[in-house]
């Protein structure tokens, strides 16, 4: 089913919606928690708070591309679930990625900074559009989609070696990028 027709479906309010949504989108939704959560009983409970959460906002949003809808749904809820089971303790496998990116950023904590989020967010999309679509493909998938080292050193036929230091390059040309934009400190 296109993603159109289960946007009518949605807007029909029709409960066909959540199980065409769920059948094409299901999988990547679900991969997506796990690699976050690490858990597969509290991704599946992420994974249908995302449905209920498009249900709730579709309409009247009209999303498109719906994967990118629903991917950012389940990835918000996830890393929301994840601080909240991890919040006395640490989980190095997600922490690790965020950790790697962290001497890329400046620390905001004022409400000024924070809205200096939404300009850092569109230098982050010009610099990946720098990229090379590989380049490009592996970044996301290691700091959106939380894929280990490994899972992308099988994805795209590489040493466990050569995805961190192909990671390490690319943070690295991303904090040169943004420091001549003037926003790393």
């Amino acid at each position: 089913m296109e993603d159109r027709e289960i946007i009518a479906l949605f807007f029909q309010r029709s409960e066909n919606a959540i199980a065409a949504l769920s059948d094409k989108y299901g999988s990547i939704c679900m991969r997506i928690a796990t690699n976050i959560l690490k858990n597969r009983q509290d991704s599946e409970e992420c994974v249908n708070d995302a449905y209920l959460g498009a249900w709730n906002t579709i309409p009247p949003q009209n999303p498109d591309p719906l994967l990118s809808y629903i991917c950012r749904i389940v990835r918000n809820l996830a890393v929301k679930r994840y601080h909240s089971n991890t919040a006395a303790k640490r989980n190095s496998v997600y922490d690790t990625s965020l950790d790697e990116l962290e001497n890329c950023f400046a620390s905001f904590g004022t409400v000024e900074e924070e809205m200096d989020l939404k300009a850092l967010a569109d230098l982050i999309y010009e610099f990946l559009a720098t990229l090379e679509i590989r380049n490009r493909v592996l970044f996301v998938r290691r700091y959106w989609y939380a894929d280990s080292i490994s899972d992308l050193a099988k994805q795209f036929h590489m040493t466990n070696h050569g995805v961190s230091v192909r990671l390490f390059r690319i943070r690295e040309s991303l904090k040169q990028y943004l420091e001549k934009k003037g926003e790393f400190l």
